[in-house]
């Protein structure tokens, strides 16, 4: 069964899902033209390749320990650990354990990443 999207003024749960975690699975919390977030679930052992997004991208790890890969340094984040990137930067997600995080992205509207104090 789908998940539906958060409506505008919804509150969300964030909490940590504890024993559920390892059931659980990524999904999008809502999305616009402008912003996606979404609960990234990322089970240990697991690896999300390296990828690129077309916008800037925060994640804040809720649970667990991922580990972020940039093409010059690697990032543990574990939980209450936030990290921000430009867009179209190459990284990639591994799971050291089960993982859930909230990840946020910021799309340009016109197609471009907009500098930062320029949106």
């Amino acid at each position: 069964m789908a998940l539906k999207h958060a409506a505008a003024g919804e509150a969300v749960d964030l909490r940590p899902l504890g024993a559920r975690l390892s059931a659980a699975r990524t999904h999008a919390i809502v999305r616009t033209s402008s912003f996606e977030a979404v609960r990234l679930v990322v089970p240990a052992g697991v690896e999300i390749p390296s990828h690129r997004v077309p916008g800037r991208i925060t994640l804040q790890c809720i649970e667990g320990h991922a580990q972020l890969g940039l093409s010059d340094a690697t990032i543990d984040l574990r939980a209450g650990d936030w990290v921000y990137l430009d867009g179209d930067e190459s990284h990639s997600v591994k799971g050291m354990e089960d993982a859930s995080l909230l990840l946020t992205i910021l799309f340009a509207t016109d197609g471009k990443t907009p500098e930062p104090g320029r949106e």
